[in-house]
């Protein structure tokens, strides 16, 4: 259920609006740099799940491996994706760097993608999200996300892809 007031936008919904919208975010490290580590990678989707959660959204799976991070969003539609997704980029890189968890400065990568997903998919989405670390022993994140692309049907510029590190 989606509250009908956020006291931090002063939006209110119109009355009879119900929604039910599941979003899938994807998004890398800065220059797909492979600095997320076991070791503190649960700090950070502990994190961003609180991120999420302050702001209207029910984070409903999170998962990493060391270049990129996977999440399904249960959407609250009182705020615009792209700033959900500058709020999670902006203070989780602020949360890395200063807990030290990485030697050089921690950013992402400009962009991310965002698919929406229905409800009969949300189990087959979840454990694909869950199952990253086995899913990319064989196959490259940029295979991954160009697959990704053509499957959502969403048009692309090879140039704009996030490429693989040299």
């Amino acid at each position: 259920m989606v509250e009908d007031y956020n006291p931090s936008k002063n939006v209110h919904l119109m009355p009879n609006t119900y929604t039910q919208l599941y979003i899938h975010f994807i998004f890398a490290v800065k220059y797909r740099a492979a600095v997320i580590h076991p070791d503190w990678e649960v700090h950070l989707h502990k994190y961003i799940t609180g991120v999420v959660q302050k702001n209207g959204h029910k984070l409903l799976a999170i998962n990493s491996v060391p270049d990129h991070l996977h999440m399904l969003v249960g959407y609250n539609p009182l705020q615009s994706v792209s700033e959900l997704m500058r709020l999670v980029k902006g203070d989780s890189s602020e949360f890395v760097n200063k807990n030290g968890f990485t030697k050089d400065k921690f950013r992402w990568q400009e962009g991310y993608g965002a698919f929406s997903n229905s409800t009969s998919h949300m189990d087959r989405v979840v454990k694909y999200i869950h199952n990253q670390k086995e899913h990319h022993r064989t196959k490259t994140f940029r295979d991954e996300y160009t697959g990704i692309l053509k499957e959502y049907d969403v048009d692309y510029n090879e140039k704009y892809i996030f490429f693989d590190p040299e």
